[in-house]
């Protein structure tokens, strides 16, 4: 082998649970993720596993999502879905009879739900414990993030709160896996001086940059991005690869927009009567994704054609195959030129897999086989096995940097979303002045604290200002922050006068019910 190359993805959503609603639309984003990257992504692990194929794979799974897949609510809430979705695939077969193309796409959408179906009962709906099952057999390496995803840099003025958001994600991953974890995804790729301080207490032994905070390090690294730096603390950066970056992800040149592909936002939710479907949408009252889709995206005028899954599958083998002569291509190039095994690390949002990206699982599924049999010019790797195989790496500073817009902070950073921080800046100070003066809190102040930490964690996702900068659910967005930082306030106003409300405490523990365990002193 000449090199080496990682697959990395990245799972993450923001924490949406609503009990106080019977159907809350945002909860929708998790049921998605689950029918249609998570439990396919496992489903397709078992297949290589039963294969026998040596195929690592770095994963994270964020503090926010492993609780979401962890809570009953939504655990049942979940379940209703997809029986939801069943009935309604049933419905479009028989709907469908004199459209026979249509028909056949329902069943092979029943087929495919059903199949969900049964591998979530399996488990007991145990996402988590099943994907631990596999870290601990060796097939998967898991790694953390944030704890909330917050955007790091931003919080570097207040060290508390970034150690906070660092050290609630450590034990978070302890109590989902049984052990520290070794890598972090930093929220956005999202980099500045200073966070390997925290990263190091933890210790956390390397995480993942964006291209260019490894190309403007100092000193300048002198095999790129196809080799880690390893920071003053000791601690790994590993670079991202923008020749594949490019292929999967660029809007002109990336695989996922080949017209033969299933076409996301063409969906029977907006398509068809409203009374037909209406019961089969996250709320009665609006339109929306069902996740049942008939087209391909045939080109950019609204004219869609019916989708073909078998073309659809063998251009998913098509892309799979240019990928991996151009990784192989890549890698025997640079072998010739550095004087170590190159490495190219391939980062994605887990989500592009199967929900943005219908076929892209198959992309994978292809890819991965065929780096397996078919090429002995790199292996496939994780990131903590390459450091066992080369510790030894050059030292340097990382540049600031993110994979967002621009390469910084401009999307969680802007106009749209500026608000936010002068409000973050005063709970912060306000949450480290009380957990200086709470040393020995009773019972119900202990409980105010910690939900008082838990408002302050979900203020802080980078989720919220992103969606206010896309605009895709700007009004859903700007009440979770409100929201978050009036019940801190409350918390904080009523601890300072030693008057709880415990009524209303149980009310919003119950509502916000993330990191049952925190440890508010963190912020002391």
């Amino acid at each position: 082998m000449k090199g080496y190359l990682a697959l990395i993805l990245h799972a993450h959503l923001p924490f949406v649970r609503h009990p106080e609603h019977e159907k809350f639309l945002e909860e929708s984003w998790l049921f998605e993720a689950i029918t249609e990257t998570y439990v396919p992504l496992l489903q397709l692990l078992e297949r290589w596993q039963q294969d026998g194929m040596d195929a690592p794979l770095s994963l994270t799974l964020t503090p926010t999502l492993c609780s979401m897949l962890g809570d009953r609510l939504l655990q049942e809430r979940y379940t209703r879905h997809l029986d939801g979705l069943i009935e309604l695939a049933e419905k479009e077969i028989h709907r469908t009879v004199w459209e026979p193309p249509f028909q056949k796409l329902a069943c092979a959408y029943h087929a495919r739900f059903s199949a969900i179906r049964d591998f979530y009962h399996a488990c007991s709906g145990d996402l988590v414990g099943t994907f631990r099952k596999l870290q601990d057999e060796g097939r998967l390496e898991i790694m953390t993030s944030a704890a909330t995803h917050a955007l790091l840099p931003l919080l570097s003025n207040h060290p508390s709160s970034l150690r906070a958001q660092i050290l609630v994600a450590r034990d978070h991953y302890r109590a989902c896996f049984g052990r520290d974890p070794r890598g972090i995804w930093l929220p956005e790729c999202a980099y500045a001086d200073g966070l390997e301080d925290i990263l190091a207490e933890v210790n956390l032994r390397w995480f993942i940059l964006n291209t260019h905070g490894i190309l403007h390090a100092r000193p300048r690294p002198r095999y790129a991005v196809f080799a880690p730096i390893l920071t003053r603390r000791g601690i790994a950066a590993f670079g991202r690869d923008p020749d594949s970056a490019k292929q999967v992800w660029s809007r002109q040149e990336g695989y996922p927009g080949d017209p033969r592909y299933r076409d996301f936002y063409r969906d029977i939710g907006f398509d068809l009567d409203f009374d037909y479907v209406s019961p089969h949408l996250p709320t009665a009252d609006k339109r929306s994704f069902t996740g049942i889709k008939y087209h391909r995206i045939t080109g950019p005028s609204p004219r869609k054609e019916v989708y073909n899954r078998e073309m659809a599958v063998q251009a998913a083998a098509e892309h799979a195959g240019h990928f991996l002569d151009a990784r192989m291509a890549q890698i025997q190039r640079l072998a010739g030129m550095l004087d170590r095994p190159p490495l190219a690390v391939c980062p994605y949002d887990a989500e592009l897999f199967g929900h943005w990206w219908h076929e892209g699982l198959e992309f994978l599924d292809y890819f991965v086989r065929k780096a397996c049999y078919d090429q002995k010019v790199f292996a496939l790797i994780t990131p903590e096995e390459y450091l066992r195989r080369h510790p030894v790496n050059q030292v340097a500073a990382p540049a600031a940097s993110s994979w967002g817009e621009e390469g910084y902070w401009r999307i969680w950073l802007n106009e749209k979303n500026q608000w936010i921080y002068p409000h973050l800046d005063a709970a912060q100070e306000r949450m480290t002045g009380l957990a200086r003066r709470f040393v020995r809190p009773d019972g119900l102040q202990g409980r105010a604290l910690r939900q008082a930490a838990r408002e302050l964690l979900l203020a802080q996702a980078s989720d919220w200002p992103f969606i206010l900068r896309a605009g895709t659910s700007p009004e859903y967005a700007r009440n979770r922050v409100t929201d978050h930082l009036l019940r801190f306030t409350t918390l904080y106003e009523q601890l300072t006068r030693s008057q709880v409300d415990a009524q209303w405490l149980s009310q919003i523990e119950r509502q916000d019910n993330i990191f049952p365990e925190v440890n508010y002193r963190y912020w002391a």
